[in-house]
């Protein structure tokens, strides 16, 4: 069964640097053992899972080992710190030119082959591949019965039509759960499949789009992390009680932060990539904003003006890079195979010293490879560690009896946590 409180993890976007996701999930599946007994520690301290784009995938294989939160870490973990780019994309050269090439080529050659519609490619990438890992990395099967034992209370993916211009949250659950619409936001119970992650992960132009029946319809999907507005409402809504929120990249950057000296127009690559950073990070640090935002003018209220309002505070935990995954990616540029190396430097990406951090952020996305998701897992599990205090504290595992431990079980803490749904 579950723990109490209703621990909510929530899991944001951003292509490779999901990696980094699994170092924190690493770092935290290391400080549980230490802190409890080997019965206690084999469920997921998550009742609620909700992931984005690359973190709908690690959602999705958390999900389905619910009952052994250190086996799925450690599938996780292993797939992560052992990957190549052509488990997630054709990387080879015919590979790359029939995707890639022609998709660049219709870029500046558009308007003489626009008649014949078998010559659109689809993506700049091909991730054929990456449907062929999922099937051996994330185990969809399971899910029923982590819902029937009560090892999962939800599991969300979320994504965005293309067909719709909707922003849309897929999810399943173990427990009827009221549904929720906002402005531009939808909300679907369905069985979680492969289509879905796939549709989740679809980075927009470098991936496909996935088509998914929705009710009585068929519309096209792509990454959920597109007119994402509210990141953190899909797992308030699903009934979490506090939240771990892992992010891809820095909530906030330092006050002395770089001056980039402009040299020229900036570079395709270095657009990609700011935009790249507006679909994937801008949204959370945002929605995380506002709860603080709320949680703070709530504590202001005198007790019996805040029992009148709706609004509730919210516990989280957020966890981020302490480094600029961009700079990370840049040094591990050469990793990429050559075919891919070729064709993104065709829009910017590559060179050395400055040139490379140019276009190192739309690389960032795209770079599964071990040189590179091992860092950021590391990383991950660094910053865990200067931060143990507070994850045990958020998790309150000091605070466990000793007997409760060595039975299996944690005591309950205060449920009455909650925060009106955005």
């Amino acid at each position: 069964m579950y723990e109490t409180p209703l621990t909510g993890l929530v899991l944001s976007g951003g292509g490779a640097r999901a990696a980094y996701q699994v170092g924190v999930l690493r770092a935290i599946a290391r400080m549980r053992r230490e802190k409890l007994g080997p019965r206690a520690r084999l469920r997921s301290p998550f009742g609620v899972i909700v992931g984005t784009s690359a973190g709908a995938i690690n959602a999705a294989a958390l999900a389905c080992h619910a009952d052994r939160f250190d086996l799925s870490v450690e599938v996780l973990s292993r797939v992560w710190q052992d990957f190549s780019a052509d488990q997630v994309y054709r990387a080879d050269s015919l590979g790359v030119i029939r995707s890639g090439a022609q998709w660049l080529t219709m870029l500046s050659m558009g308007w003489l082959i626009a008649r014949w519609r078998k010559a659109r490619p689809k993506s700049l990438l091909d991730n054929a591949p990456l449907a062929e890992l999922l099937r051996s990395m994330v185990p969809l099967d399971r899910l029923p019965m982590m819902f029937e034992q009560r090892q999962l209370h939800a599991l969300a993916v979320t994504t965005s039509s293309y067909t719709s211009g909707e922003h849309v949250t897929f999810y399943s659950s173990g427990a009827p759960v009221e549904p929720w619409s906002r402005t531009q936001r939808a909300v679907v119970q369905a069985p979680i499949s492969y289509t879905h992650l796939l549709a989740s992960s679809a980075i927009p132009f470098v991936f496909p789009a996935a088509q998914i029946r929705c009710g009585d319809g068929v519309g096209w999907y792509g990454d959920g992390s597109m007119r994402q507005t509210a990141p953190l409402s899909p797992a308030i809504h699903l009934g979490a009680q506090r939240l771990l929120i892992i992010g891809a990249g820095r909530m906030h950057e330092p006050a002395a932060a770089r001056q980039v000296q402009a040299e020229g127009y900036p570079s395709l690559a270095q657009i990609a990539g700011h935009a790249m950073a507006n679909i994937f990070l801008d949204a959370l640090a945002v929605d995380i904003e506002r709860m603080q935002r709320i949680n703070r003018t709530l504590a202001l209220l005198p007790d019996g003006v805040r029992q009148d309002t709706p609004l509730r505070p919210m516990e989280s935990l957020v966890i981020s890079p302490s480094q600029r995954l961009d700079d990370v990616a840049a040094r591990h540029l050469g990793s990429l195979p050559a075919a891919v190396r070729t064709l993104l430097r065709g829009v910017g990406v590559g060179g050395k010293g400055k040139e490379a951090h140019g276009g190192s952020a739309l690389a960032s996305y795209l770079l599964f490879e071990a040189p590179y998701t091992r860092e950021l897992m590391a990383l991950g599990e660094a910053d865990v560690a200067a931060r143990a205090d507070e994850v045990n504290q958020f998790f309150a595992w000091d605070r466990a009896d000793p007997a409760a431990r060595r039975a299996g079980h944690l005591l309950p803490l205060d449920s009455g946590l909650d925060l009106e749904l955005p």
